[in-house]
């Protein structure tokens, strides 16, 4: 098979400015550029986390056609060590929180949601080690 990773994630946003400042801010990621479209009107920034570049996060500023029929991301996770201190440090930000406790799965996995400044469903995740 063809295909050996998962490129980009992207997520619609209305003010590309503050998504950027929003996940460089609260989650670490790193702007590597922002660009206009081929149309002259879509917006594209592009941010990658510091240590590990191979993933890429584009938000997406000006598009407005339908995006039911492109289907819809429930939300993006993010995987980090430390769950309590992140749950912590997002509590002290003013960033709207979906769930206030950590959820434990049956394998001992953890997470909880918070949203981005366009209301996407965004979660930290600590896997089992």
């Amino acid at each position: 098979m063809a295909v050996k990773k998962i490129e980009h994630l992207g997520i619609m946003v209305s003010d590309i400015e503050r998504s950027v400042a929003f996940y460089t801010e609260v989650l670490g990621l790193k702007h590597v550029k922002t660009m206009l479209h081929n149309d002259g009107v879509i917006r594209l920034a592009f941010l990658a986390f510091p240590e590990a570049g191979e993933t890429i996060l584009e938000l997406v500023e000006g598009y407005n056609g339908p995006v039911a029929a492109e289907g819809r991301v429930h939300h993006a996770a993010f995987t980090v060590d430390d769950l309590d201190a992140e749950l912590a440090r997002i509590k002290s930000l003013d960033v709207n929180l979906r769930d206030t406790e950590i959820t434990t799965l049956p394998d001992g996995a953890r997470y909880f949601f918070f949203y981005g400044p366009d209301g996407e469903l965004l979660e930290l995740f600590e896997p089992v080690v």
